[in-house]
């Protein structure tokens, strides 16, 4: 079993910054791709940043510039560091990563419970 567990959510004015953490834990081989996406109430969920492995970024034209994603790849941890929040950013924040567990031979998505960022105008 595989578990991804976010934190860092909270209430933020607009214009403040906050960091997610997501860890991924349990039966891991490696982990290949890990991101971020959000879903707002009553909107689709939607992509707001990858990385790779090797450190390759990419990210949503609405965060660029303002989201930085990182990951320490020793403790199977994946970063957001969200500054210049706006309050259309406010949605629940979801943690993913492509993992092959120990006995297995293909990478599957795992999601992450989700975390609340709601910035206040």
């Amino acid at each position: 079993q595989v578990q991804l567990v976010e934190s860092g959510g909270g209430l933020v004015q607009a214009g403040g910054s906050l960091r997610l953490s997501c860890a991924a834990s349990g039966s891991i081989s490696s982990i290949n791709n890990m991101g971020w996406y959000r879903q707002a109430p009553g909107k689709q969920r939607e992509l707001v940043s990858t990385i790779t492995s090797g450190g390759l970024t990419n990210y949503a034209d609405s965060t660029k510039g303002r989201f930085t994603i990182s990951r320490d790849n020793a403790k199977n941890t994946v970063y957001l560091q969200m500054s210049s929040l706006k309050p259309e950013d406010t949605a629940v924040y979801f943690c993913v990563a492509d993992v092959k567990e120990t006995r297995g031979y293909l990478y599957y998505r795992r999601w992450g419970q989700g975390t609340q960022v709601t910035v206040s105008s």
